[in-house]
């Protein structure tokens, strides 16, 4: 609890350390800016963020339709991801996150200091750790590649745009040509349910900000993961009795 507090705020460990004097009588001790920072790469503190997040995921129901997008998060509180053009890797983090289209929850999360396209795969691994199945899915033409569709098995349906330079169709293009061409509405209409992602990213970045300040790439990693499990928090749907 008091990990993702300090995520959801998304104050500095010294300006949390200040606030948090206020609940010292709640916690039983002292929390100082170092104890804040060690909670990112514990391996507890990893475990139990990783339980929780699968069970919302159960208790919420998955429905196998799936989105995606990536995007970045600044490593530098000057830099902005998407105002300046020159990205360099050491200034930015990667993110890519699988949204489910019908509760709005994420059910699969990568990131890389490397590529958009690393932490794509990573959130593919995850997936396939949670022994979750794709019935389909909706990408950027970014992942329209062969290369990328062969990642995913014959029952999983995807949409996709192709880039402009698509050379080599292929066998998995073949099928998605043959499905626009059959309804081309229906298909754009599930193709554009990957600005689901958008939509989550943006709140996201509202929400909990947008610059990582953690140092070490273990501790950036575990803040992203945070992010993407207080969006589900956000996310869980009250029945009224």
């Amino acid at each position: 609890i008091l990990f993702l507090f300090t995520k959801m705020i998304g104050k500095s460990n010294r300006v949390t350390e200040e606030l948090l004097e206020f609940f010292e009588p709640f916690f039983g001790f002292k929390v100082n800016y170092k104890y804040i920072e060690r909670l990112y790469s514990d391996d507890q503190v990893n475990l139990a963020l990783h339980n929780v997040f699968y069970l919302l995921l159960s208790h919420e129901g998955i429905s196998g339709e799936f989105a995606g997008d990536g995007t970045g998060y600044s490593l530098l509180i000057t830099t902005h991801y998407r105002s300046n053009p020159k990205k360099r890797a050491k200034d930015y983090i990667y993110a890519f996150r699988m949204i489910d289209v019908v509760t709005g929850m994420y059910v699969g999360c990568g990131y890389s200091s490397r590529s958009e396209m690393d932490a794509f795969r990573k959130a593919l691994i995850m997936l396939s750790d949670f022994g979750i199945s794709i019935d389909s899915i909706s990408l950027d033409k970014y992942y329209s590649s062969r290369k990328v569709l062969d990642l995913f098995q014959n029952k999983t349906t995807v949409y996709v745009i192709p880039k402009e330079n698509i050379a080599k169709i292929g066998v998995k293009w073949a099928r998605i040509i043959k499905r626009i061409i059959t309804d081309p509405v229906e298909y754009l209409e599930n193709y554009f349910k990957r600005n689901l992602s958008e939509t989550g990213f943006s709140s996201d970045k509202r929400r909990f900000g947008w610059v990582i300040p953690q140092k070490r790439r273990d501790r950036q990693e575990m803040a992203m993961f945070a992010i993407a499990l207080l969006h589900n928090i956000f996310a869980v749907r009250v029945i009224p009795q």
